[in-house]
């Protein structure tokens, strides 16, 4: 609040009678009085300016660090009218939210030197009534007359304060005093202060936006360049910085320069970049940044910028990493792991040992090898030390490799060359950041095996049909159903393969070495039966248990699930008994169904109408039940 000029020599009476008889005069300002109140309830001492609450000056030192952009802006504005200051012997305290002395400028305040003041508090309850506790308490510029002061020492100048305030709070307060207020009119002292609030509230709250914004632009998947023209980097959020720190020619990284594109980018003259300071715009095109040092593939849009003059001026440029773009599709499309390592069924010795070895290597980064019979449950082994990696975050992507052609398996594997419309990634390049599960890998044909090993030993690859060299990061863990060792000294397997991927080598214990295990996992299997289905619980009996321990399981824990899930769909009470059970070579549904609808239907309806299920039951393939129901004529919907 600006207040008009008043008699000092009244204000000097209304102190004095509120002194000495504690009564406020009409004439005192509300503000002030009830602030002498306060004051005097406090106990503040009236006869001398002191500072008991003081920080240390780590303490200070701290806090003018937090408090540096404001800091740094108030002594710019300070070195333009220093002179105006010495001049009409003013000075000038800057203090943060708690009133806290940050700095003093120009003279002494009321005799109290830089040193002395800077650090200390100065609340209302530390110097009583002052022009900074009314500023601050009411959040309005406040200008007090010396008489108002509490603090006979202080009564020598008039003061005028004003909060600075950011976002509807008080961050600071600015005061000024003035000694000779015969030389300086008060509205010249009050425009100051003014001109100094509004010119620091502008600045913070632009330097508050900008740290908002920057902190956004650095959390968003994209890469945003600011470019000023010939290819200059004007800014870079921390996506984009990341990758100019890959680009910048050898030598250059200490000069502390942003680099120029169009002496890294080889392709300049070909990018949107290039066109877009010719005033074409391009929006989500896939674009390939060829460096000395790598080559990038981004989908880049390009925004020119003009000037009042039409011309353009600047471009924004913002891209999204096809690898990172991968890896979010990767995610999208399910390829995450469903199962943990402690999901596993398990207590027999060889089981847990296995168990303890897949975990422990889990934890490297190296590729390697799953070995054991068909049916044992590599793949979720693999999905289980896939979540247990460093790489839990990234795609686990599964591709078995005797279900496709080589021709289709390298595209499947390496991707497609060519333009937009006909080049697509890889399983190998998709998987950038996580895990390839590659199963029966044995079924590789001896090309793939040898283009493979080339890849993952230079960890780049070549799609099918082009030359371009790209970076893969995938680690594979490979399966096999037979003895790759032997394979290898038969000279049908790739020894340089082999080497790379068998590292470490894990064995998956067949199902009849760990007989003791086969309740808990059919438990397991009808547990989560249940679970997927929203079905009531079922009991295996210990009689059906004791007739699938009875079994040497040589399809192993998939021919099991098969018979499980078959009992489960067929017991009709709670607990599952020997009646229920089919097991492997006895008369049931799997002898008839590929010749006879009726018992085909049967089964279909045993499954609930799930291929998958169905494809367990009967132990075949998805193919196959899908080539029966086009037979039979039954819908798969």
């Amino acid at each position: 609040m600006i207040r008009e000029r008043r008699n000092k020599a009244k204000l000097e009476q209304y102190y004095d009678k509120f002194i000495q008889e504690g009564v406020i005069d009409p004439n005192v300002h509300p503000w002030i009085g009830e602030s002498w109140q306060r004051s005097k309830d406090l106990g503040v001492g009236r006869d001398t300016f002191r500072l008991d609450v003081k920080l240390s000056r780590e303490e200070l030192s701290k806090r003018r660090d937090r408090y540096n952009p404001a800091i740094s802006f108030l002594d710019g504005l300070y070195d333009e009218i220093k002179e105006h200051f010495t001049t009409y012997n003013l000075s000038m305290l800057f203090m943060d939210q708690d009133l806290y002395v940050l700095k003093n400028y120009a003279m002494p305040f009321y005799q109290k030197t830089a040193g002395e003041l800077e650090g200390a508090r100065i609340l209302e309850e530390d110097i009583g009534t002052s022009s900074i506790g009314i500023a601050y308490r009411h959040k309005v510029p406040f200008l007090m007359f010396g008489p108002e002061m509490w603090i006979a020492d202080c009564q020598n100048g008039d003061a005028c304060s004003a909060p600075i305030i950011v976002d509807n709070q008080v961050k600071f307060v600015i005061t000024v005093v003035s000694i000779q207020q015969e030389e300086l009119p008060y509205s010249a002292m009050v425009a100051m202060v003014l001109s100094i609030k509004y010119a620091m509230e502008q600045h913070l709250s632009m330097v508050a936006s900008l740290k908002a914004k920057h902190t956004i632009l650095d959390a968003v998947p994209l890469a945003v360049y600011h470019i000023l023209p010939g290819g200059e980097v004007a800014y870079a959020n921390k996506l984009g910085n990341s990758r100019l720190s890959g680009i910048v020619p050898p030598g250059s990284e200490t000069k502390g320069e942003g680099p120029n594109l169009s002496d890294v980018l080889l392709n300049y003259r070909h990018t949107p970049i290039f066109k877009g300071f010719l005033g074409v715009p391009s929006y989500n095109k896939e674009v390939t940044w060829i460096t000395p040092r790598k080559t990038y593939e981004d989908i880049t849009t390009v925004v020119p910028l003009s000037g009042d003059d039409g011309d353009v001026d600047s471009i924004v440029a913002v891209s999204l990493p096809i690898e990172d773009l991968r890896t979010l599709v990767a995610h999208t499309a399910g390829y995450t792991a469903r199962y943990s390592l402690s999901s596993m069924v398990g207590s027999s010795q060889v089981f847990t040992t296995m168990q303890d070895k897949a975990s422990r290597t889990a934890r490297h980064d190296y590729h390697f090898l799953l070995q054991g019979e068909p049916g044992t449950g590599k793949q979720r082994l693999a999905h289980g030390i896939h979540q247990a990696s460093s790489r839990a975050a990234g795609p686990l992507i599964a591709v078995k490799c005797g279900d496709l052609p080589p021709e289709i398996l390298e595209v499947e594997l390496f991707g497609r060359g060519g333009g937009e419309a006909e080049g697509r990634p890889g399983k190998l390049e998709l998987a950038s950041g996580g895990t390839l599960f590659l199963d029966e890998i044995e079924k590789l044909s001896a090309v793939l095996q040898d283009k493979l090993a080339e890849a993952l030993e230079s960890s780049q690859l070549s799609r099918s049909g082009e030359t371009v060299h790209r970076p893969i990061d995938a680690r594979i863990i490979a399966a096999s159903d037979t003895d790759l060792k032997r394979m290898v000294e038969k000279n049908v397997f790739s020894a340089s393969l082999y080497e790379i991927i068998s590292r470490s080598v894990v064995r998956v214990p067949p199902l009849r070495v760990r007989r003791e295990d086969v309740p808990d996992l059919a438990a397991h299997i009808i547990g989560e039966l249940a679970s997927l289905h929203n079905l009531p619980p079922k009991l295996l009996s210990p009689e059906a248990a004791e007739v699938i321990m009875g079994y040497d399981w040589p399809g192993n824990i998939k021919q099991l699930q098969g018979v499980i899930e078959q009992a489960f769909f067929r017991t009709t009470g709670e607990a599952i008994t020997p009646n229920d059970i089919i097991m492997p070579g006895e008369q049931g549904l799997s002898k008839a169904w590929k010749e006879d609808k009726d018992a085909f239907v049967e089964a279909w309806k045993a499954a609930g109408g799930n291929i998958s299920r169905l494809a367990n039951m009967l132990d075949v393939s998805r193919v196959t039940l899908y080539r029966y129901l086009k037979k039979y004529g039954l819908d798969k919907d």
